[in-house]
């Protein structure tokens, strides 16, 4: 074995075991735990800032903020009143079990329903590290190209959840809707598949459906 392909089993390792550490907190506490990721600018912060807010009588809610520089985003998602803590990773592609486990300390988890993690703007490598999550869930902007499961297949592999994101759009670029579900669906045929806009509002219910049987299932 190469001493390359060694360095990377153990980071691996380490980040799965503080990935259980995370998963058992939030076992006991019953907070759901999503794993958000999409390349950049498919609309993840758009996304919560409309769940946060269309939801927020319903359920207590906070998000880590992954990205490489500046709190932008966690400052959109703060605007909501939900709780927001932003994680800089300083030129690091995806986050880890580590960033997670030490940003929550500063989240009041006391009755705290779902935790987002809106993980770094990449399709591949956050795909690899489990940050303690339930759930990986998966935006796909139509404005991407219909072919992004098929580029990147582990991503969609291991995901439970796509969320077809800027379905208003579609009149205006050429996706087509059809070939970018079959390519999911072959690489995971349990997948469930929303095709939404985050900006509209357009069947956000579905997605709204889904966090809450997620949810109740954590009771």
């Amino acid at each position: 074995m190469s001493k390359e392909i060694t360095i990377v089993r153990k980071v691996l390792e380490a980040n799965d075991r503080l990935a259980e550490e995370l998963k058992n907190k939030f076992r006991v506490k019953k907070i759901l735990c999503l794993n958000l990721m999409s390349s950049p600018g498919a609309g993840k912060t758009t996304l919560l800032e409309r769940t946060l807010t269309d939801l927020k009588d319903e359920f207590k809610m906070a998000v880590i903020e992954g990205d490489l520089q500046t709190d932008n985003d966690a400052q959109r998602v703060a605007a909501t009143g939900a709780q927001a803590v932003q994680i800089n990773t300083e030129g690091g592609c995806h986050l880890d079990s580590g960033m997670v486990l030490d940003a929550l300390k500063s989240i009041d988890t006391e009755g705290l329903d779902i935790l987002f993690v809106e993980n770094v703007g990449n399709l591949v490598c956050p795909a690899e590290f489990d940050v303690g999550e339930d759930y990986k869930v998966t935006l796909l902007s139509v404005a991407e190209g219909d072919d992004k499961p098929e580029k990147y297949p582990f991503m969609f592999h291991i995901s439970s959840v796509m969320l077809l994101n800027k379905t208003d759009l579609l009149p205006y670029v050429d996706f087509d809707m059809k070939k970018a579900t079959g390519h999911a669906k072959k690489l995971n045929a349990d997948i469930e598949i929303f095709p939404i806009s985050a900006r509209t509002g357009e069947n956000m219910e579905d997605w709204y459906k889904w966090l809450r049987e997620k949810r109740a299932a954590k009771l």
